[in-house]
């Protein structure tokens, strides 16, 4: 279900219990992982395949990691593949372009359907697979990192990625179970749009790659345009086939992550890609009190995005 945040709320819990404001954001997103996992659960009878997808910047990554952990307290083993290991190697078929003549890794076109699906067909019968390893340094498969996977009764193995709720899947396997994810929820103040649920993902990513990944915020934003244009074509097409939605947006999370995201934004240049979109951003930053990003938990989702979790990545 998609909320909606109110500023002046937002700012008023930061000033006066930013602790405690911090500790319910986490414990709401914590309750909707719970929710999943009960609903997962359920359908395990029916099939061990999760399917987890949603728009880049979602905490996907994060969000199977805490599936795996609740569904573990229910006594449900899980395992979870992503979905990037099923990339086709480069050398094996043309990768596709963007408008702009540009590489589009977004496309479906990149994900090895046909061994995906014999993978799904094989786990539905009980048999042992061999999930690939897709290596993006040398962009094919490194076989040395391949890892056998063997489903026993009421275990599941949960596929994440931006496509997993293609009808490539799941119209031959509709008895898996379908979550989507999203940062969905827009800020408000007074009436007023104040932050798009939309930035809330950007924020995550541009802080992301500028620190993990040597990719500075001018060139996610030069590649963002694609990403919302592979979103709107490849992925929220589907959404709705899912057996369930989960917004992983956090009231208190921009307030959290205010000091680095504004850090980063204001460093691009006048007249970058993106400029006007950028300047309008950073402005709707200022409007936030800031909240101490040590209040973060350690095993929060939000720690995919900034790092210092107990997760590994």
């Amino acid at each position: 279900m998609k909320m909606a945040f109110e500023l002046s709320y937002i700012n008023g819990r930061v000033r006066s219990d930013a602790r405690g404001f911090a500790e319910e954001c986490e414990a709401e997103y914590g309750e909707k992982i719970r929710g999943a996992a009960r609903a997962i659960a359920k359908n395990v009878g029916n099939s061990p395949i999760v399917l987890l997808s949603g728009p880049s910047g979602s905490g996907k990554t994060t969000t199977a990691k805490k599936l795996d952990d609740e569904l573990g307290r229910m006594g449900i083993h899980s395992r979870s593949v992503s979905l990037d290991d099923y990339f086709k190697p480069q050398d094996t078929f043309e990768l596709p372009k963007t408008p702009e003549g540009e590489r589009d890794y977004e496309s479906p076109l990149c994900i090895d359907w046909e061994l995906l699906n014999a993978h799904f067909d094989a786990l539905d019968r009980g048999e042992e697979i061999c999930v690939p390893h897709f290596s993006f340094t040398i962009q094919g498969r490194n076989e040395a990192k391949a890892k056998q996977l063997l489903l026993k009764k009421d275990e599941v193995a949960i596929f994440e990625g931006i496509h997993a709720l293609n009808t490539r899947v799941t119209g031959l396997h509709p008895e898996a179970f379908k979550l989507y994810v999203s940062a969905r929820s827009d800020t408000f103040d007074n009436g007023r749009l104040a932050f798009k649920g939309t930035w809330t993902r950007l924020v995550r990513r541009v802080i992301r790659d500028e620190r993990f990944r040597g990719t500075g915020a001018i060139t996610t934003l030069s590649m963002w345009a694609n990403v919302r244009r592979g979103e709107k074509a490849h992925i929220s097409p589907f959404k709705d086939s899912a057996n369930l939605k989960l917004d992983t947006a956090m009231a208190y999370e921009i307030s959290a992550m205010l000091s680095p995201a504004r850090e980063i934004f204001s460093r691009a240049p006048d007249g970058a890609e993106r400029y006007d979109e950028l300047t309008e951003l950073l402005a709707a930053l200022e409007a936030y009190d800031e909240l101490d990003p040590a209040l973060i938990p350690a095993d929060s989702m939000l720690r995919e995005f900034i790092g210092g979790g107990t997760y590994k990545y």
